[in-house]
C-alpha cells in the first residue's frame, strides 16, 4: 500500500477554502480516479508544536493506493482536471510526497 500525501504549507497571505476542498474537490478526485483510490482523509491544521503557534500546514490530504503503478495509471488521465481545480480553493502550491505504508 502506498500513500500520496498532499501538503498545503501555511504562510502569510495563504488562502484555503476547506469547505470547497472537502465538498467539491475531493469528491471530484474520487470520481475521476475511481476504484484505484482505496482511501482518503483530510486533516485541517490547528496549531504548530508550540502552544499557540500557527500550524505548519493549512491542510494535509492522504490518498491510499495499492501501488505506485496503480496511482500513476489512475491519476494520469484526469491529472489536468485535478490540478486545474487547485486555484478554486487555494493560492498555495501543494507539496506531494509518495510513501510506502508500513503500519
Amino acid at each position: 500500500m502506498i500513500k500520496i500525501t498532499v501538503l498545503y504549507p501555511n504562510g502569510e497571505g495563504s488562502t484555503f477554502d476547506m469547505s470547497y476542498y472537502c465538498n467539491t474537490h475531493i469528491p471530484m478526485v474520487q470520481r475521476l480516479v475511481g476504484p484505484a483510490l482505496k482511501g482518503v482523509s483530510v486533516d485541517q491544521g490547528m496549531t504548530g508544536g508550540e502552544p499557540g503557534s500557527p500550524p505548519l500546514y493549512v491542510a494535509v490530504c492522504h490518498l491510499l493506493f495499492e501501488s505506485v503503478e496503480a496511482f500513476q495509471a489512475a491519476f494520469g488521465p484526469p491529472e489536468e482536471a485535478i490540478m486545474g481545480d487547485i486555484p478554486n480553493y487555494t493560492n498555495i502550491q501543494p507539496i506531494i510526497q509518495v510513501s510506502e505504508v508500513k503500519l
